[in-house]
């Protein structure tokens, strides 16, 4: 839970919305967090191998998002989980290899190619009951009244799907908080970025400098 225990690992944000600010703040984050709430993935009813989708803070199996589970003070705090399924390949080689071991014994042959295949099929079935999907939760920290909008995920894959999650969920923009975006906003040219000689250590001689510059204040 690094929004609680003090990680520093995060991507920062400025949220504008689409329209006008939402006059019920407590609704409006009830109906945008429900909208794109996790969903667990169903192993017996689907062959989806991942799910993500917000989830509570401090309860990674709740998706109620009452005010108390979301609302601290000015911020607004909740979980983005990302489950998957993967079935390792040398594990279904395993037992594929063992079935045909069987298979040859009880029927003084070895399985035909389309047996093969549709027995990996129905071994693949039954080891994917058995799997115990692996579960990723991503914290995100957003100030209602700045509109600074934290991201605490190191994978740039993550952030770009908690980003759109949000941006979908919430109807608002979020504008990366970089020099970049920032200087934009303010009005600042490209030019006026570029690094001063001072700062990367470079020297000018004063062949480099205008005559102009190098007789300045000469007697």
């Amino acid at each position: 839970m690094p929004v609680l225990s003090g990680a520093v690992t995060f991507s920062r944000f400025r949220a504008e919305p689409a329209e006008n600010a939402p006059s019920d703040t407590k609704r409006w984050l009830s109906k945008g967090l429900k909208s794109g709430a996790f969903e667990p993935i169903d192993l017996k009813k689907t062959e989806d191998e991942r799910a993500a989708g917000f989830v509570e803070l401090e309860n990674h199996d709740s998706v109620d998002f009452s005010t108390g589970s979301v609302l601290y003070g000015e911020y607004a705090l909740f979980g983005f989980r990302i489950d998957t399924v993967k079935l390792p390949a040398a594990v279904l080689k395993a037992e594929l290899e063992k079935w045909a071991k069987a298979f040859e014994k009880q029927n003084g042959r070895q399985p035909t190619r389309g047996e093969k295949a549709e027995n990996r099929a129905s071994l693949r079935h039954m080891l994917r009951q058995r799997a115990v999907p692996s579960t990723k939760v991503h914290d995100v920290s957003w100030n209602l009244k700045t509109s600074q909008v934290q991201i605490w995920a190191a994978s740039r894959k993550a952030v770009d799907e908690i980003l759109i999650a949000i941006e979908t969920a919430f109807e608002v923009k979020l504008q990366p908080l970089v020099p970049a975006s920032l200087a934009a906003r303010a009005g600042i040219a490209d030019d006026a970025l570029i690094p001063t000689p001072e700062l990367i250590g470079v020297e000018i001689s004063n062949s480099e400098i205008p005559s102009s510059e190098v007789t300045h204040g000469e007697a």
